[in-house]
């Protein structure tokens, strides 16, 4: 059954169904490792386009982007393969079947990566100092604010996100 899955019309396939395992496996090692805080906030103001078109926005990571491209292309060759050997008696030759199934992966991926994009959990923050806080209006929300007994209260930073900080007159 999984011998066919490696003759030269299906190696396209085969090796990008590696490659997404690998991912899947390289994330699932890093959930552990997640909280080394090495992350880099890169922010590029580009005219998708195409990207856009293809799924790949800002709501989805591109690891995951391009794990559900590697499935779609995956699935897409297999079924052109097994449908061309249920009509014809044998698979197309792996480059035609690989440019076909890189078509129809996209198409797929589009609908993939969108759906994806729909239950990934959005979380966007902002780094500010203490200083920010200075002369900012807010809210108590517990307590009295006396010198020596801070209260609790919700300030409202420059790009609209709430905080929650102890005050205290001066």
């Amino acid at each position: 059954m999984f011998t066919i899955f490696l003759t030269p019309a299906y190696v396209p396939f085969a090796i990008a169904f590696v490659i997404m395992i690998g991912i899947g496996l390289i994330e699932a090692i890093g959930l552990g490792l997640g909280h080394l805080d090495l992350h880099a906030d890169i922010h590029a103001d580009a005219d998708g386009g195409v990207l856009d078109w293809l799924g790949l926005g800002h709501e989805l990571p591109i690891l995951i982007w391009l794990t559900s491209l590697l499935g779609c292309f995956t699935l897409a060759g297999i079924a052109i393969q097994q449908g061309a050997t249920a009509l014809a008696g044998a698979p197309l030759h792996w480059g035609l079947a690989s440019g076909g199934a890189l078509i129809a992966g996209s198409l797929l991926n589009t609908l993939a990566a969108n759906g994806l994009a729909r239950i990934m959990p959005g979380f966007e923050t902002s780094v500010i100092s203490t200083d920010d806080f200075l002369r900012r209006r807010g809210t108590i929300l517990e307590g009295t604010a006396r010198r020596g007994s801070p209260a609790r209260a919700k300030i409202v930073d420059q790009h609209g996100q709430a905080h929650f900080i102890m005050v205290e007159p001066h």
